[in-house]
């Protein structure tokens, strides 16, 4: 499974030419497959699915290719490399919905909140995405249509243009935190083999003692589900974000 750790990988490291035709179906296609119904979309399918499954770091043209049911070197007719491959795979997982209604009905407003939740659930269903160094992204027709939409839908702001990708990238930056944090909760869990309640409950003695001790009496003054499952952190701080945007909409438009 993925490690977690950010950076073990990093888009935009292969060829960026050959990457750009790949995306754009710019260059020329394999005159004819090794294997029948091979294409490049179900190479590329096929590496997401080993990701998911088994972390980044077990992808290989090898195992890919083991996958397909082919030779390694029949996917070099579809994909120079990992890096290209990457690349790739990254494009095909932002994919855009074609449903106007995943943005929310409603203003700037209902669809950040919508965009917000969309790529926690997307770092959920790949939690290899941590694993990915992304400062140096390789723009395909996937990353460019979901910025579109979500551009076109918070222009309404009065914000200026650099402003704009500035909400964008400020959003993504939160989700991220929220992501990586639910993903070592998940590990911890998985590499200890306890549960969370399980983690917790090992601790109450010391804690109920450290609260009886008169030294920590604002921790002990908080109520009994301070802690609790219930409530929703990540929703919290997003509608927080939400709420400094909306003042600041407020404050250019003179209101």
């Amino acid at each position: 499974m993925t490690s977690g750790r950010g950076g073990t990988e990093s888009s935009g490291s292969g060829d960026i030419a050959r990457t750009l035709d790949l995306l754009w179906d710019t260059g020329r296609r394999p005159s004819r497959g090794p294997k029948p119904g091979l294409t490049l979309e179900r190479v590329v399918e096929a590496a997401i699915e080993v990701a998911d499954r088994d972390g980044l770091g077990a992808v290989s043209m090898r195992r890919i290719a083991a996958e397909l049911g082919t030779g390694t070197m029949s996917l070099y007719r579809y994909v120079p490399g990992k890096g290209e491959l990457l690349d790739l795979m990254l494009d095909r997982v932002q994919r855009p919905s074609d449903d106007p209604a995943d943005l929310g009905d409603g203003g700037w407003r209902a669809a950040l909140e919508a965009l917000g939740h969309a790529t926690l659930a997307l770092y959920r269903r790949h939690p290899w995405l941590l694993e990915v160094n992304p400062s140096r992204p390789i723009l395909g027709p996937s990353a460019l249509d979901g910025m579109e939409k979500v551009l076109a839908r918070i222009k309404p702001m009065g914000l200026s243009d650099p402003e704009l990708v500035s909400v964008i990238i400020l959003i993504d930056g939160y989700v991220v935190g929220a992501a990586r944090t639910q993903l070592y909760e998940q590990e911890a869990e998985r590499s200890s083999g306890l549960t969370d309640a399980q983690f917790w409950e090992a601790q109450r003695p010391a804690l109920e003692k450290a609260m009886t001790s008169g030294r920590y009496p604002v921790l002990a003054g908080l109520s009994e589900d301070t802690f609790g499952p219930d409530f929703d952190h990540f929703a919290f701080g997003l509608q927080r974000i939400l709420d400094g945007l909306e003042v600041l909409v407020a404050r250019r438009a003179g209101t």
